[in-house]
């Protein structure tokens, strides 16, 4: 039986609209996770700009690579969040500092 691989194209973002426009529970629930979602892509472009590798960056930090996996799977878990010590030298390895502020709410159009 020779079956070739064909694997299914995935855009989790064009799901995520969808899914929000046909389900208000998706999308309050969705529109929930909105901070954590953009605080795990601070973190890994902040790792692509440095050009580092989870590997680098734990090297970097004096830890091991599962440990930065788990930081950046940590993000989104709401079971466990990295402190702000975490973050800051995380940041740091990426030659970069930790910023953080308070911006107005947007409301999000219907």
């Amino acid at each position: 039986m020779s079956e070739k691989y064909n694997p299914v194209a995935f855009n989790p973002r064009a799901f995520a609209e969808e899914a929000s426009k046909r389900d208000p529970a998706f999308r309050e629930a969705y529109d929930g996770m909105a901070d954590e979602f953009a605080a795990l892509a601070e973190l890994l472009r902040a790792r692509q700009r440095a050009g580092l590798t989870q590997t680098e960056l734990a090297e970097r930090m004096g830890v091991s690579q599962p440990v930065v996996a788990r930081i950046e799977g940590s993000i989104g878990s709401r079971k466990h969040a990295p402190s702000l010590a975490t973050l800051r030298k995380y940041a740091e390895a990426c030659g970069q500092r930790l910023v953080i502020r308070f911006e107005p709410k947007q409301e999000r159009a219907a």
